[in-house]
């Protein structure tokens, strides 16, 4: 679209780009008030339709599009509607995922290749499209979809810096996350920059050895190192980071484990961070916690002092939730 536009003036990429992210059209035959020579050569080299195959759940409080890209790819994208009447995006930042989660379906496809920050904003697309028929925006995004994002940094930030651009989707930063299994030089960069966007750290173990065997790309870089990182950035932005725990039963859910964890989080991180405890949806061979479970290690975790918010779950019924993401079509 820059391209085709640098031969006229300054605002027709105004008008082009006010049409694409804010009236949201879907053929640039509806923008009207481009000249037909530019509609047409926009047309042709810039088309902006999505393929796409939607999956609503049956409480109608999240959707999953399955993205076809150019190369015939899939990837996946979910959107939770709040009874609040928010509407967050769950974004994905690559085909496929190099982390090999053990309880995670995206992680179990391998690493395919990363996404583009055009590719990633093909996602906000849709479902905005989606939101505008009902009268309704989206109001955060969370990169929590296929992929680890701090590596593939660069598009990120891109696809970030267009989510919060007051004349594309202006989403706030702070309605903003993003989350890393750990990646220190990833979160170091993350803290030089001047966005408010939320970090999130996937721990999900309170130990190495039994989070190198839940999430094998975690051997390169031992817990001391990425909390360390995590602390530098605490320091450095005065942001609370939220540490992400996917509770599964009979591997991580136990009140030692719970103990271990605080005690690990209150001597390295010290201060602004708090737990968010998954409810895993089952996938694989890993089950979720009992609810009785649940609520004994949130229990042990806040009689430690330690802060703790509960994950409402979405999208199990479409394979829609933690874990269930693997970027295949449905038959």
């Amino acid at each position: 679209m820059k391209e085709i536009l640098q031969s006229y003036p300054a605002y027709r990429r105004r008008q082009a780009e006010e049409a694409v992210f804010q009236r949201l059209i879907e053929d640039w035959d509806e923008a009207t008030n481009l000249p037909l020579d530019l509609r047409q050569k926009l047309k042709s080299a810039c088309p902006l339709g999505v393929k796409a195959e939607v999956l609503a759940s049956a409480r109608g409080d999240s959707a999953k599009a399955a993205i076809e890209l150019s190369d015939g790819a899939v990837i996946e994208t979910v959107l939770m509607r709040h009874q609040s009447g928010r509407n967050t995006i769950c974004l994905s930042s690559q085909v496929g995922c190099p982390g090999a989660c053990a309880f995670c379906a995206t992680g179990q496809m391998g690493f395919v290749r990363q996404l583009t920050a055009e590719e990633i904003v093909a996602q906000i697309l849709f479902f905005s499209r989606l939101l505008k028929k009902e009268g309704g925006r989206i109001s955060s995004a969370v990169f929590m979809g296929m992929g680890e994002p701090l590596l593939n940094y660069r598009e990120v930030m891109l696809a970030v810096d267009c989510l919060n651009d007051r004349n594309k989707f202006n989403i706030g930063a702070r309605h903003i996350s993003l989350s890393t299994i750990g990646i220190p030089v990833g979160i170091e960069r993350l803290s030089r920059e001047k966005k408010q966007i939320n970090l999130a750290f996937s721990l999900h173990a309170p130990d190495d050895a039994l989070r190198g065997r839940l999430i094998p790309l975690a051997r390169q870089h031992p817990l001391r190192e990425i909390l360390a990182a995590l602390k530098n950035y605490i320091d450095a932005t005065g942001r609370r980071v939220m540490v992400e725990y996917v509770l599964l039963d009979g591997v991580n859910d136990s009140p030692p484990a719970a103990r271990d964890l605080a005690r690990l989080l209150r001597q390295s991180l010290e201060r602004l961070f708090f737990v968010n405890l998954i409810s895993f949806n089952p996938t694989l061979r890993y089950r979720p916690t009992t609810p009785q479970k649940m609520k004994i290690f949130q229990s042990t975790l806040e009689r430690e002092g330690i802060a703790v918010t509960c994950r409402y779950r979405f999208g199990e019924d479409i394979d829609g939730a933690c874990g269930q993401l693997a970027g295949r079509k449905k038959p």
